[in-house]
């Protein structure tokens, strides 16, 4: 299964917390494949930042989990996307139709606009995130009622 993880979800990978079980059983699999945005590659590290701003990770602890997980990108363990023209305009898509009443984020809008180009190449077949707000829209654009 190839699997398109955002920031949200990744970072269960890199630290224990809510969810780390399962991210930890997709992305270890063999059978899986675990893609990403050149965007997740930036976010992480704002997303050890702020654990160590909060007190959840210790600066060096954090400084190791992000050599781990550039070495993973590196070492194409982590497939990285680009982020280009195409994914800017169905951001801008995604933010005129669910910006307003369910609250989607840019930044979500990009991660999911980048995962549902891949989805129409054929290229993942799963999307893994945990923002609440994030899965419902990815439902309502996978699922349209």
């Amino acid at each position: 299964m190839n699997c398109f993880f955002d920031s949200s979800a990744l970072a269960k990978f890199y630290h224990a917390e809510p969810g780390t079980p399962e991210v930890d059983l997709l992305i270890r699999s063999p059978a899986n494949r675990t893609l990403i945005s050149e965007l997740t590659v930036v976010e992480m590290c704002s997303v050890f930042a702020i654990n160590v701003r909060t007190g959840f990770v210790l600066r060096d602890d954090a400084l190791f989990l992000m050599h781990r997980f550039r070495r993973d990108v590196a070492s194409r363990s982590l497939d990285a996307f680009a982020v280009g023209g195409e994914e800017f305009g169905r951001n801008a898509g995604l933010l005129d139709l669910y910006a307003f009443h369910l609250k989607l984020r840019s930044l979500d809008a990009i991660q999911l606009a980048t995962a549902l180009g891949l989805r129409a190449q054929g290229l993942i077949n799963s999307f893994v995130a945990c923002d609440k707000v994030l899965c419902e829209v990815a439902v309502r654009e996978v699922c349209p009622s």
